[in-house]
C-alpha cells in the first residue's frame, strides 16, 4: 500500500506529540502525582493547614509542568525535526516500511524494527522504542484504504 506524498500540518502533528507524552507512562505518573499534590495542597490551603506560598508554589509546578507538556515540548520537537518539513510519501511493503520524498531520497525500515503502533485521532505512530517514533498522516491514505492501513500495521508490529 502507497500514500500519497504528504506534507505535515504543524497544528496536527503539535497536537499528535501532546498525545504521544500523555501516553508515556513516566509522563502519567507525573502528572497524577502533581496533580494530587496540587489538589491536597489546595485542600490543606482551604483548612488554613499552610500558607499561602506552599499553595502558590504547588499551583506554580502545575502550571508549568502543564505548559512544558503542552506547549513547549511539542513546539520545540517540531522546529527541530526536518521530517516534519518534508513532502513524503510511505510505502508499506510486505517486508519493509519505505520513506521517499520529492527530491527521490528516502529510507526503508523492516517491520521488526518497530516494536509498537499507536492510533491517534490524525495520526498512526510506530514506534522504533519509548522515545522514537514516525507518524504517518491519515490524510495522506484514501478513506476507504485507513482499514487496510490498520489491519498492516496490526499484523505487522505487535502492540
Amino acid at each position: 500500500m502507497t500514500s500519497q506524498f504528504f506534507t505535515y500540518n504543524r497544528g496536527k502533528v503539535i497536537q499528535a506529540l501532546r498525545y504521544h507524552f500523555i501516553t508515556r507512562k513516566e509522563i502519567k505518573a507525573l502528572m497524577i502525582g502533581v496533580n494530587i499534590y496540587a489538589i491536597v495542597s489546595a485542600g490543606l490551603y482551604f483548612f488554613h493547614i499552610i500558607s499561602p506560598f506552599a499553595f502558590l508554589l504547588s499551583s506554580s509546578l502545575w502550571f508549568v509542568m502543564m505548559i512544558l507538556f503542552w506547549f513547549l515540548l511539542p513546539a520545540m520537537i517540531y522546529k527541530r525535526t526536518n521530517t516534519f518539513q518534508a513532502k513524503l510519501k510511505v510505502v508499506l511493503a510486505e517486508e519493509d516500511f519505505i520513506i521517499q520524498t520529492t527530491k527521490g531520497g528516502g529510507n526503508s525500515f523492516k517491520w521488526s524494527e518497530f516494536n509498537s503502533s499507536m492510533e491517534s485521532p490524525h495520526f498512526f505512530h510506530l514506534y522504533f522504542d519509548s522515545r522514537s517514533f514516525f507518524i504517518i498522516p491519515k490524510d495522506a491514505f484514501a478513506e476507504d484504504e485507513l482499514t487496510e492501513v490498520r489491519k498492516i500495521l496490526a499484523t505487522k508490529i505487535p502492540k
